[in-house]
């Protein structure tokens, strides 16, 4: 409860204002204590997951690409983070602008403090401006796990600035902002389907496809290698796990009943996802797999992002059971087209988000997004509303081929500019991205065993290694 009394906020609307001056009112009047700490909380639950998708990404890769990978979602933080203050906050959330993108009217956060955000008259710009950040952090860290083992560093870097900027804003503001066309349209994306998820896919996808084929890759095997952490995997599958509380029931944008039912079928579609994708290898090796079972919550989260303050408990289910099945096949369309996709954030993101969105269509229902007092739908299916799958369907469409496009675009045009080529050379790819990019490794003992004449003295103790039956250090 607040320990104030909350009034209405009757300062200027529709254009950039700071508010009230702090000087001579309470700033803080028109919103709830309780909000802000549920949205700071949620805030920081968000910020968890981009270090949890480094580890995931990271236990799935080989051992020379593991720390890369970390270090590559840690910058995303920071990059994101100064273009969210720079100019991204603008283009996404400004109080006027076009159909498809937002003015420079907040441009270095300029006047962003107490005025009511366009997300929600519950929230202040500022708050709102600090949980979207978090958004916009995870969305190209997410994607960049398409350069795990032959994508360089700085171009990464540089890459996920441009794409901020010109894939994720518009996408962002035409879902969520009340001046974009999909928002305008009808189209119903609770806590990110298509900016986060189907952008991130997408761009994944492209990324690919622009750095081409790991070496050894073939078409119909890919790249065989077990995952060398899966201790990693299990690791960032808790930290998103946790951290998606966050990241779906902050999208109700205040401490209500609807933020429950978000973090309530959240958490079903997950624990359905895991054990739906479990049983589908279950069926090919009669082994149970931790890494199967991590990847089937996943797809049951991202499958019920788009739905997750729309849908009843219920239909959650459907949601884990459809998202888990069509994300463990999604995983072989990389293979139909030729690209080497390494981490599967297509399948996972693209996919998922794809299957969520349309899955609202269907599922939506008026009385939930109702339980937050305000929010007015006509539903999805289930309401007889059958126009709203048509609406989530050209949402999708829209966000996959526009990420996919511009993706291709900028990676085009970053190898022609000397110096930000996106590949390594075949050297650096066989050493390793750890060894060569970063010069700093996941574990010492990997460079110990590399190089381990270096350390032993003496000709009786390298032959004693010459007749050690110890196992050699895998290559990759």
């Amino acid at each position: 409860m607040s320990s104030y009394t909350v009034s209405e906020y009757t300062g200027p609307a529709g254009f950039a204002d700071p508010g009230v001056n702090p000087l001579l009112e309470d700033i803080n009047a028109p919103y709830s204590a309780g909000d802000f700490a549920w949205i700071m909380t949620c805030s920081g639950l968000v910020l968890l997951m981009v270090p949890g998708v480094g580890f995931f990404y990271s236990g799935l890769a080989r051992r020379k690409s593991a720390l890369a990978l970390i270090w590559l979602s840690l910058i995303s933080i920071a990059v994101v983070g100064f273009q969210w203050f720079f100019w991204g906050y603008s283009l996404a959330f400004s109080h006027t602008g076009s159909s498809f993108i937002g003015d420079l009217s907040n441009f270095g956060l300029m006047k962003v403090l107490g005025q009511p955000s366009v997300g929600s008259s519950k929230l202040p710009d500022i708050l709102f401006c600090l949980y979207q950040g978090m958004f916009a952090a995870i969305t190209p860290a997410l994607a960049i796990g398409a350069a795990a083992d032959r994508g360089r560093m700085l171009p990464a870097i540089v890459f996920i600035f441009i794409w901020a900027t010109i894939v994720y804003d518009p996408i962002a503001y035409w879902t969520w902002n009340a001046h974009g066309w999909s928002f305008v349209m009808g189209g119903l994306d609770f806590a990110g389907g298509t900016p986060v998820h189907i952008s991130s896919g997408a761009a994944a996808l492209a990324y690919s496809l622009m750095l081409g084929k790991r070496t050894g890759y073939n078409k119909v095997n890919g790249l065989p290698y077990r995952p060398h952490n899966v201790t990693h995997v299990v690791l960032g599958t808790v930290f998103l796990w946790v951290g998606w509380f966050g990241f779906n029931g902050g999208s109700a944008l205040a401490a209500n009943t609807r933020a429950v039912m978000a973090c309530l079928v959240t958490h079903i579609s997950a624990c359905v996802g895991g054990f739906t994708w479990c049983l589908l290898d279950y069926r090919l090796e009669k082994k149970w797999s931790t890494v199967g079972f991590c990847s089937g919550v996943i797809a049951g989260l991202v499958t019920i992002t788009p739905a997750a303050g729309y849908i009843p408990p219920w239909s959650a289910v459907i949601f884990g059971v459809c998202g888990g099945i069509i994300c463990n096949f999604a995983t072989k369309l990389k293979f139909l087209i030729g690209i080497d996709e390494p981490l599967d954030v297509f399948a996972e993101h693209g996919v998922g988000g794809i299957v969520g969105n349309l899955l609202t269509g269907i599922f939506a229902a008026d009385w939930i997004a109702a339980l937050d007092g305000s929010t007015k739908i006509s539903g999805g299916w289930v309401n007889q509303n059958y126009i709203q799958l048509g609406y989530q369907l050209a949402d999708s469409v829209a966000g996959f081929a526009y990420s996919f496009v511009v993706t291709c675009l900028i990676c085009f045009l970053m190898n022609l500019v000397p110096g930000l080529s996106l590949r390594v050379s075949p050297e650096v790819e066989e050493i390793g991205l750890d060894d060569a990019e970063l010069g700093e490794f996941a574990y010492d003992y990997v460079e110990l065993s590399r190089h381990v004449n270096d350390v032993l003295v003496g000709g009786s103790a390298a032959a004693s290694v010459k007749g050690s039956t110890a196992e050699p250090t895998e290559k990759a």
